[in-house]
Formats: structure tokens, sequence, C-alpha cells
């Protein structure tokens, strides 16, 4: 028996007839660029996730990077302006915070959440003006704690919520946490379009205008432009099959966390070690990372036994070469967990007998 990581063609499999009606529904339109398919996923978004206003751009990099840009149009933010970032986050949310002409704060991460270590943290310099919370794998960990420190430090605080979506702390879901939240919909994410899409959660009304017309080249109207814009629409087509999706994503979530319940039960091997989870709403299992010791050996061994793998992610952020000036940095926790992680097989395609042979051939596992 061979399983892969993730088979999207499987995952979208029971969508398929309804996709083809939305499509000839978009087709029949006329509309193909905004309109009411987006206007209308806004809407059902925003309600799912407790806030006030979601805008949809046309990914998860450009709704983070929109979200900062924006601040900047409303002063709150500007250039060399200071942000602080999960060491460990992927390289996407750092790219974000640069292109914006601000400068990444790296902070170390724990390795409970794989989030920042808030013990690290410590008063924040002067010209750091902003915390971003990466909801890494799936799961929201501190983040009362989060916004705490963010409102005693006078922070704004954003939620890259692009693995975290419709998880929930103490009733309140991913992205209504923070001053504003930055989704993605890549078609590996828990509520995945096929194709690039994101999106902007948000409960002030002036910032969500700000995002609106930024994310179409700073229009204010049909013929006016009111500042320096970009082009980063979510397509209307996108827009319609994740509202499809979106009907189901809390079935698919619970799914996700009985399968990672069986996991935390049934794989029992002292030389794997596996991810906290309280079995609460505040993890989604974007992916399941465990830690080895040998990972070269572990890979060469699930490879072997027909087990697909992943890793998230080899290389931190801050030693890529694209990063070059942050090269000399060093934080240990996230270097080993760098080092360590991988992701097996957890989707909501996966069969009882596929989730049987994950946990026997884990459980076999000799370094």
């Amino acid at each position: 028996m061979n399983i892969p990581f993730l088979d999207l063609k499987q995952v979208n499999a029971p969508y398929e007839q309804r996709f083809k009606k939305r499509f000839e529904d978009f087709l029949g339109s006329g509309t193909y660029i905004l309109g009411k398919a987006v206007s209308d996923f806004e809407t059902a978004f925003s309600r799912y996730c407790d806030t006030d206003f979601c805008v949809g751009t046309g990914n998860g990099f450009d709704a983070l990077r929109l979200i900062f840009e924006a601040y900047k149009v409303e002063g709150k933010l500007v250039s060399g302006d200071g942000v602080l970032l999960a060491a460990n986050s992927y390289i996407a949310t750092v790219l974000a915070v640069i292109q914006a002409g601000l400068k990444p704060v790296f902070v170390e991460a724990e390795t409970q959440f794989f989030n920042i270590n808030l013990d690290k943290i410590g008063k924040p310099e002067a010209s750091v003006k902003a915390l971003v919370v990466t909801h890494l794998y799936g799961q929201l960990g501190p983040i009362e704690a989060f916004s705490a420190y963010a409102e005693k430090h006078q922070l704004l605080l954003i939620e890259d919520a692009s693995q975290a979506h419709g998880a929930v702390v103490n009733a309140k879901k991913a992205g209504s946490f923070g001053d504003a939240a930055a989704f993605s919909f890549y078609p590996t994410k828990n509520l995945g379009a096929l194709g690039d899409a994101g999106a902007v959660t948000t409960s002030d009304e002036r910032l969500a205008n700000t995002i609106q017309s930024l994310r179409n080249y700073g229009r204010k109207d049909a013929q006016h432009n009111a500042s320096l814009g970009f082009n980063s629409r979510l397509d209307p087509l996108q827009a319609l099959f994740l509202n499809e999706k979106l009907n189901d994503l809390d079935a698919q979530n619970n799914r996700l966390r009985q399968i990672a319940s069986r996991y935390l039960r049934e794989i029992q091997n002292p030389e794997i070690r596996l991810p906290f989870f309280d079995f609460s709403a505040g993890h989604v299992f974007y992916v399941f990372v465990v830690l080895v010791n040998n990972r070269p050996h572990f890979l060469a061994y699930l490879n072997q036994n027909g087990i697909g793998s992943a890793i998230h992610y080899e290389v931190p952020p801050y030693k890529q070469e694209a990063l070059k000036n942050y090269n000399h940095l060093s934080f240990p926790v996230t270097e080993a967990i760098a080092k360590s992680c991988v992701s097996i097989p957890l989707n909501p395609a996966l069969t009882e007998a596929e989730i049987n042979r994950v946990i026997t051939v884990l459980n076999a596992y000799h370094a």
C-alpha cells in the first residue's frame, strides 16, 4: 500500500460535480473580475470568522503584504518599522514584511506550539510597531497571551492565519483575534482553492476599505486612484469554489482532528516525538508534524514502506540565501526543529486502512 503525503485530486473528488456547476454559473455570469461571486464569499467568510469584514486577494502573501501597505497608508506604520515574527515561520511571511519596506525582527520558537516564545521577546525596541503571529501547522497556541503582549506594548497584532482556517479558542476563531489577519487558500490548505487565492479579515472598517482600494490599483472610483496600489483581486471562479467548500470546513477539520487523535493515541514509539494537542478545536492540523533524531534515516524508512512525507520547513527563513543579511543569526530551538521535523500523511481523504498502515509503520520504526 502506497500512501501519498497528499493527493489533492482525491481531496477534491467529492466536489467535482458541484465545481462543474459553479463553473457553468461563472461562465454564464459574464463577470470574470470581482463581482457578486467575490462579495458573496467575502460576506460568508467574514461571518464564518466572526469579523465584520473580509477582503479577497490574489493569494495569501498579498493578503499579508496589503495589511502592511494599508497601515502605511493610514500612517500607523512607516518604512523601517520593526515587525516581530517567529524565526521558524515560512519565508513568505518574512518576504511580505520586507517587501512592504518594514524590518523583520526574528524571535526564537518554542516546541509546544512551534510558535514565538514569549519569554524570549521581553520589551520590544521602540522601532517595533507590529507583532505577526503565525498559527503554524494549524494550531492557535497562546493567542490570548500574544494579544495581551501586543496590547501592553501598543503593537499592531496581525495574524498569519494561512494554516489555521476554522481553529477556535474560547469561542473565537482564527482571523478574529488580531487587528487584521491574512489567509491563504492555496490548494493544500484546509480551505483550499483550485489555484492561488487569499483574503484579509478584520473588524476595522477603515482598514478594510483601504485594502479593498489597494488590491485594485489604489482606485477610489472608476476614474480616480487615491494611492499607489496593486493588482491582487480574488478570482471569482476561486471564490465560487471556496464558497462551496466553506460549507464543509468544520466537518473536514473535525475529521482531521479525529485522525490526529488516533495518531496520538496509537503511535507509541519513543524515537518519534508527537506534537502537542489538547484535543480541543484550537488545532485544525493543516499538517501533522513529528520530530525525529535521524531524519534522513526516518525518511528513507517511510519511503521504503510506501508512506509519503514532507518537511515544513527544512531551512529557517533567516538562513535562506535570499536573506543573506540575516544569515548570521542563530536560534538553536528553531534550528533543532528545522533539522528534525517531518510531516506525515493527514488529510480528509485518508481511508481507515491507510490510517492503520501509517500507525503500524511508525510503530515499527527503529533508528
